[in-house]
């Protein structure tokens, strides 16, 4: 299997065929509604661009609308980047509304959720505990929550993607399940210090630190986490949304031996 890439930032103009020659499947996050309207049309073969409304942009945040929302998500399987920043100079009150919109849109037409949370775990804890239902598909990227909201969040059904920098600190790695664990990028600002090339897909310095961490091999974790990710998919029935490649490779998986 490939390397999989699930929250990564990419250059909207990027062609098609050099996210191909990447050698990764890549899951993109926008930073909002409007740069994804940019990319919401695009045919490429292994990689998904996710629509967004990042926290920490004032002109995302105040521009969002859930009816544009609602409309973009019949457009792709993947929302990011979406979620709470306690640093952003956006009023918690309006992440909070806007999370608030993305959720219940989700629980309606259910997605894969790649969630932003810095400085903000507490508060993403509080909004994910304030469902009515138990989530399917949702991805913490790059968590830095206490171990009791860890716990917390292990216990809602979350799942957790870990980049270069978050693997260095193996502090919060050793609350996650095997089977809950996925990997990022985060480029260009999660794999900042990791070897080079530092590109979207390029996850194997993350595949060997938590192979160490786990007892694995790099490609036991790559499966892994492939297996994870065919896990939440299949939960939010989301295949259909894929690239017909990337389809071929979740049936792959599904066929193979536990």
């Amino acid at each position: 299997m490939p390397p999989l890439d699930t929250h990564a930032h990419v250059d909207l103009a990027v062609s098609t065929r050099d996210l191909e020659n990447l050698g990764a499947v890549i899951f993109i996050a926008t930073r909002s509604i409007e740069e994804f309207g940019v990319v919401q049309d695009r045919e490429d073969l292994v990689s998904v661009w996710g629509v967004g409304c990042h926290p920490s942009l004032v002109r995302a945040q105040r521009s969002f609308r859930d009816e544009d929302f609602r409309a973009a998500l019949e457009k792709t399987p993947y929302v990011a980047e979406v979620g709470l920043d306690g640093s952003s100079r956006v009023p918690l009150t309006t992440q909070s509304a806007v999370l608030d919109s993305v959720l219940a849109a989700t629980r309606q037409l259910p997605r894969i959720v790649s969630l932003h949370s810095y400085r903000a775990t507490a508060e993403l804890v509080q909004a994910l505990k304030n469902e009515s239902m138990r989530r399917s598909g949702i991805i913490l990227h790059w968590w830095l929550g206490t171990e009791l909201e860890t716990e917390e969040m292990v216990e809602l059904g979350c799942y957790f993607s870990v980049n270069y920098s978050m693997a260095k600190s193996y502090g919060t790695l050793k609350q996650i399940p095997l089977n809950r664990l996925l990997i990022e990028t985060d480029h260009p600002s999660g794999d900042r210090f990791s070897s080079r090339p530092r590109q979207p897909g390029s996850v194997s310095d993350v595949e060997a630190l938590l192979g160490n961490h786990y007892g694995l091999t790099g490609h036991e974790v790559r499966l892994q986490c492939w297996r994870n990710f065919v896990h939440i998919v299949d939960a939010t029935n989301t295949a259909h949304l894929m690239p017909k490649p990337v389809q071929r490779m979740l049936s792959a998986v599904r066929s193979q031996p536990s």
